[in-house]
């Protein structure tokens, strides 16, 4: 049997070892996982009781329509309910955007080093890819006008980015979708828009009425600590939800993380309280690398991107034996870098400690 050309070479997304394999392997009693950007205090109290309402339902499929979610989650972000288009993450979203405007003939293009979902299914479909490298973290805009053609079907702009934590400026944004054809569609990624606190970064949702080709991804797996059940979403205008919509499965997202997904939307009191912890974690590890002067990208998420100037596989490794499982920037297009989710005042306490004590061994 044959499979597309395209697959021969892509190599399938590889799962990390789950914590309780690293337990046993190491030996250790305890492992903190900073590694995956999840919310190191889960999700909202009132989402258990939720999930309990849910569990007499198990046998019936879930609202296709998602109904209670989408009139939830359209009042809070000040859009219609036909302007919201649901998926299993909003990795979802990305592969349905890929699997109804890309094909052989036409050209996608992407900042590099981001998320390299956009890339993969962009293979799968047979498009051309246009990666244009970041320049000191940041996205090249001007570039990546220049890289668009008559046949660019889909932009792509991850801001914050992952992973580096930068963002788009408000008046760099306006400035790139004035000069985008419209018949090319731009995404913006806001998988960690919540974290922002950043004042000049663009009320995207607001844009949507000028901008008709301007399609945003959200993601309920970040700030709202619900990433097993995997539920995200897009926010576009009525028409081109709807020239997409054909492409997404029917039932692709689960009673139970619609009904999380809806009551989670409705606690903001938490989500501003695991907003405010993350800035004060990432204050403490701005601190340390100011004091290891270690060079790193000021983050809009709930993560920092440092660079240790040594194979950041050792650094994994060695953190991995103290208890830590965080990301190696080898596979992020950041060899000497580690991605560090921030976690709680302790734990970020702890793992910089460590990394305290790894350099001062590399300096004797």
């Amino acid at each position: 049997m044959d499979v597309k050309k395209q697959l021969l070479n892509l190599t399938p997304y590889q799962p990390g070892k789950t914590m309780d394999e690293v337990k046993r392997e190491l030996g250790l009693e305890k492992i903190v996982k900073l590694a995956s950007n999840e919310n190191p205090y889960g999700c909202s109290p009132s989402v258990k009781q939720a999930l309990v309402e849910q569990l007499g339902k198990a046998a019936t499929y879930p609202d296709g329509y998602a109904r209670e979610l989408r009139e939830t989650l359209a009042s809070h972000s000040g859009v219609s309910e036909k302007e919201l288009i649901f998926g299993n993450g909003s990795d979802e979203i990305i592969q349905i955007l890929c699997r109804a405007m890309l094909e052989p003939g036409k050209n996608t293009v992407m900042p590099t080093p981001s998320f390299p979902q956009y890339k993969h299914n962009a293979i799968i479909e047979g498009a051309e890819i246009r990666e244009v490298p970041l320049e000191d973290g940041y996205h090249q805009l001007d570039e990546m006008l220049r890289s668009i053609d008559e046949n660019t079907a889909i932009v792509w702009l991850c801001s914050p980015n992952n992973p580096t934590g930068t963002y788009i400026k408000e008046e760099l944004l306006l400035s790139f979708l004035e000069k985008v054809p419209s018949s090319t569609l731009v995404v913006v990624d806001e998988a960690y828009k919540e974290y922002v606190t950043a004042e000049d970064y663009p009320e995207t949702v607001n844009l949507l009425k000028t901008y008709p080709n301007l399609l945003i991804t959200r993601t309920f797996s970040k700030a709202y600590g619900l990433a097993s059940f995997r539920i995200g979403y897009g926010i576009a205008n009525e028409k081109l939800i709807s020239l997409v919509e054909p492409a997404r499965e029917p039932f692709n997202t689960s009673s139970m993380a619609q009904a999380a997904a809806k009551v989670a939307v409705g606690d903001q009191a938490f989500i501003e309280e695991c907003v405010s912890k993350n800035k004060e974690g990432l204050e403490q590890y701005y601190s340390f690398c100011q004091e290891m002067k270690l060079a790193y990208y000021p983050s809009e998420g709930n993560f920092i991107l440092i660079d240790f100037q040594t194979d950041a596989d050792v650094l994994f490794q060695y953190l991995m034996k103290k208890g830590y499982i965080v990301r190696s920037g080898k596979a992020l297009g950041f060899p000497t870098c580690l991605r560090i989710t921030v976690g709680t005042r302790e734990q970020n306490a702890e793992i910089i400690s460590f990394l305290k004590e790894y350099k001062m061994k590399q300096a004797i």
